[in-house]
């Protein structure tokens, strides 16, 4: 085969999985395979994923970079300090290769849909073997079976439309999964790199979400995470035509479990999607939905397309019918030339939302979007004195809002142990509230009723009912 094969006169994803078998199986032992996922929640499903996938080509698993005979890093692109810390990686194993030619080393992901990226590793870094766009789970063993017969550089950047469905996959854990009901976004907010690397939106099929969903509960797990890069923009068919009728649809799946998702974009979030949050049984009582700024004038050079005023109007429709409903977002502090007036108009927003809890970032340029071209007066030490104003005030409103569990019983997903008290797990209740309290390992991975007691701005605490 030639350096520049033609890509789609490759074998099926199903031929190749069993000739990349077949080789395989020629070792003297089964090779292992070292697989890292950097970013976002997709990601990591994208990496569940091309796991399965690589289990089912024959390789076993390791955690041991050293130990292994395939490494595949599967990359983020949000932001450029990301890739920068995958390019030390790869400079960091290049002693491998050359301890071993024989070793395969993959690099994948939203970073290296990016033909600058692509170009920057094959010049920079040729000791890589394989290079995949964000459509990798589609690509990986195509790829992989072009290497095996003489491809020295096997390599594809195109982003692809069809959706893997019958894709193995591996869980990281036994009890939380992740469904993804969409990829790419069209939304192209100002600041953002993910449309150019994810491609346009597309929406898997209603039924193949569903029976995805039914054979997690039905293999018990408890927590289902529905993802995309904006889940309000699911487009379904007749019977399921957008995102609040999926939610329904799910809801009448037996069982006892939690629904999930994010991310939920203001723009598209509506009267219905906030009906179906507060009347589906199965669907946890937290709704994610990121403002990023206060400020009308910031939202407009963000490209957010919806105002301070509407946004405030969907947490009106949703606390008025429950006014104890956990509501988180995201914040961007020091968009470029924010002025004082902008920030105060976020922290006036924090203040009237009065957030559970808040994902807050300095802005960071990010290369290739168009808030990067934007002139920028405002210092960085100005951008992280107002960060510290910020994460003050939420965590005075945290700490106040979190009074409110005091003497409540709460279920909680238990999820693990505490790091900070031997003898205590942790949990997250239906609001998606932090829990600690003492108890059997056992428990992990199970639903316990907890009676809180104490509160602090960034968790709760409680025993065992």
């Amino acid at each position: 085969m030639q350096d520049t094969p033609d890509l789609n006169a490759l074998p099926s994803q199903e031929d190749c999985i069993a000739a990349v078998r077949a080789w395989l199986a020629e070792r003297p032992s089964q090779p292992l395979a070292y697989l890292h996922s950097f970013g976002c929640q997709l990601n990591v499903a994208d990496g569940e994923k091309l796991t399965g996938l690589l289990q089912a080509m024959g390789y076993g698993l390791t955690d041991d970079v050293e130990r292994a005979s395939l490494i595949l890093y599967n990359t983020c692109a949000v932001r450029e300090n990301a890739e920068d810390r995958v390019f030390g990686t790869l400079g960091s194993i290049k002693h491998l290769k050359a301890r071993d030619p024989g070793l395969i080393l993959c690099v994948t992901g939203c970073m290296t849909a990016q033909e600058s990226v692509a170009e920057k590793i094959r010049r920079s870094y040729p000791y890589v073997d394989i290079v995949l766009g964000s459509s990798a789970v589609q690509r990986l063993a195509p790829m992989l079976y072009a290497h095996m017969h003489g491809m020295r550089h096997a390599w594809d950047i195109q982003t692809y439309t069809d959706i893997p469905e019958g894709v193995p996959t591996v869980r990281e854990s036994s009890f939380k999964a992740a469904v993804p009901i969409m990829y790419g976004c069209n939304n192209f907010c100002t600041y953002c790199i993910v449309p150019y690397v994810r491609g346009r939106e597309r929406s898997r099929a209603p039924q193949d979400i569903l029976a995805e969903v039914r054979g997690l509960v039905r293999d018990g797990y408890k927590e289902i995470m529905l993802l995309g890069q904006n889940v309000n923009s699911f487009r379904g068919d007749d019977q399921i035509p957008d995102f609040p009728a999926l939610l329904r649809a799910i809801d009448q799946i037996e069982g006892e479990f939690w629904i999930r998702f994010m991310s939920s974009h203001p723009k598209d979030a509506s009267p219905a999607l906030m009906d179906a949050l507060l009347e589906c049984r199965h669907v946890a009582k937290h709704l994610h939905l990121p403002v990023q700024s206060g400020s009308d004038e910031i939202l407009r050079r963000m490209n957010r397309r919806y105002t301070t005023a509407r946004y405030l109007e969907e947490i009106a429709y949703l606390r008025d019918r429950d006014p104890d409903f956990s509501i988180t977002t995201d914040l961007i502090v020091g968009f470029p030339d924010e002025t004082e007036a902008d920030f105060e108009a976020t922290l006036d927003i924090v203040r009237r939302v009065r957030y559970d809890n808040m994902y807050a970032f300095i802005y960071s340029k990010r290369t290739g979007t168009k808030a990067a071209l934007l002139p920028d007066g405002v210092s960085d030490a100005e951008k992280s004195a107002r960060m510290g104003r910020l994460l003050a005030l939420q965590r005075e409103i945290a700490e106040e809002n979190n009074r409110r569990f005091l003497g409540r019983t709460l279920t909680v997903l238990v999820d693990g142990t505490s790091k900070k008290r031997p003898g205590s797990l942790t949990g997250r209740s239906s609001e998606n509230m932090l829990v600690e309290f003492p108890g059997d390992p056992a428990l992990i991975g199970q639903f316990a009723e907890v009676r809180i007691d104490r509160t602090r701005s960034g968790a709760l605490f409680g025993e065992i009912v």
